[in-house]
């Protein structure tokens, strides 16, 4: 497998292991999607998306949720 430059927040990062650096992000979420960029059959590109998950809030007596 060939070098690959792999975006690391702003920096670039020289990584053969782009596989072992999904797994990794995808350990870390809780909600969220991990998006794998690939240009000519290189992952040139690794993305993660995390959300926020909130309880919905408690009913209150007397007030209606829609």
């Amino acid at each position: 497998m060939s070098e690959t430059q792999i975006k690391n927040g702003s920096q670039s990062v020289a990584n053969d292991n782009w596989l072992e650096i999904v797994r990794e992000q995808v350990r870390s979420l809780k909600y969220g999607v991990v998006e794998i960029v690939v240009h000519d059959s290189q992952v040139t590109q690794i993305e993660k998306t995390e959300r926020l998950r909130l309880d919905k809030p408690a009913a209150r007596p007397g007030v209606r949720t829609p």
